[in-house]
């Protein structure tokens, strides 16, 4: 059987930089080997704790391979569960090694968070700061999209409308400001931007850090130097996640690595923000043209490149894909590229949502999440 899309493809390949990581197939096939006498849930926790914070620290993503028949046969053979517990104990894991690892560094007053559309970035920062109370911290959040300067300062995109992913769309200098005087001790009040009259204004809320106190900032221009370049290198740790996956067909042909946060994306706007597939799909290539030029370029500069991609993702997002994307008519630019993805997910065999436990990632996306966004 064929299994080669019949459909041409947009910009679905990322230029991020990764390497497969081996940590999730050796688990898997130690579970085999110690699983007699124990629990699959004891089996899990006992090997994925075995895990040291020393991979998290990389240039590159480290993700998973995995082939989509040696995927589909795994479902087939009833082992979805074992997947998905494997999978969410890995994460949750490694996300609180970041916690340990801050705790090992006390001059650290901030995390800063960056990654391209879709990649999870608001539930990781709400794990990332359960991970930092377990060790006695207090996690404060700063917005980046408050410090927007007024609309009538905004740059222009090609097409004449405001950009507001172009970094000088910020308020550059009141950021450093703030920051060096929260760093000092100081008090300050915070700005707020009004996305309905354009303006920046007094929010009234003030901040200061306070001993076992962490910032958490997480923007898309969040390891971007032209931001936090004034500011002491070692009172940060800069962190870069993408839901990146690799994933192989059978004929040997390669997955694009940035479907599953396409999908992610038109799943959720669908559902909370009230936007159709075809409406996603148009502006799918700006999204990544902008992601290209102000996200990716700055992976290196991260302490922690963390992958939040799950390589059975597809098979979970296809029950609320699918029918979205069959929505999108013959007559309609993005048809092709619907099509395609509508083939992408045929290709998983299925995987019930309710295997998701209500704090995973994809919850986010999927709907049910034990957090409020």
């Amino acid at each position: 059987m064929d299994t080669s899309s019949p459909y041409g493809c947009k910009s679905n390949k990322s230029s991020e930089k990764f390497e497969v990581n081996g940590a999730f197939l050796k688990i898997s096939e130690q579970i085999k080997a110690e699983f007699a006498g124990k629990t699959l849930d004891e089996v899990i926790q006992y090997l994925v704790g075995r895990i040291r914070g020393r991979y998290l620290f990389s240039h590159r993503l480290k993700t998973v391979f995995l082939s989509v028949g040696m995927l589909n046969r795994a479902i087939d053979n009833g082992e979805g569960e074992k997947m998905v517990k494997m999978a969410e104990a890995l994460q949750s894991r490694g996300i609180q090694l970041i916690g340990d690892a801050v705790a090992q560094r006390p001059k650290v007053k901030a995390i800063l968070i960056a990654g391209p559309s879709s990649s999870g970035k608001t539930t990781f920062s709400k794990k990332l700061c359960m991970a930092l109370e377990r060790n006695g911290y207090t996690a404060k959040s700063i917005s980046f999209d408050d410090y927007y300067v007024d609309r009538e300062k905004t740059p222009l995109d090609a097409k004449g409308g405001y950009d507001y992913e172009s970094i000088y769309a910020l308020d550059i200098p009141l950021f450093q400001k703030h920051f060096n005087q929260l760093l000092q001790g100081e008090e300050v009040e915070l700005p707020r931007y009004d996305f309905t009259t354009g303006k920046n204004e007094p929010s009234g809320r003030r901040l200061r850090l306070e001993p076992n106190t962490v910032l958490i900032m997480e923007g898309i221009h969040a390891l971007n130097p032209m931001l936090t370049g004034e500011i002491p290198s070692e009172a940060l740790l800069r962190v870069y996640i993408s839901g990146l996956t690799v994933a192989k067909q059978d004929n040997g042909t390669y997955q694009g690595t940035t479907d599953n946060r396409l999908l992610r994306r038109m799943v959720r706007d669908a559902q909370f923000r009230n936007t159709t597939a075809s409406e996603t799909l148009a502006r799918w290539s700006s999204v990544r043209r902008g992601e290209d030029h102000w996200i990716v370029p700055f992976q290196e500069n991260a302490d922690i490149n963390f992958c939040t991609g799950f390589q059975y993702e597809i098979a979970l997002l296809k029950e609320k894909a699918l029918p979205l994307l069959k929505e999108v008519p013959q007559t309609d630019p993005n048809y092709g590229e619907a099509q395609r993805l509508i083939w992408v997910c045929n290709r998983f065999h299925d995987l019930p949502v309710s295997l998701l436990p209500p704090d995973s990632l994809l919850r986010e996306f999927l709907g049910g999440s034990a957090f409020e966004y």
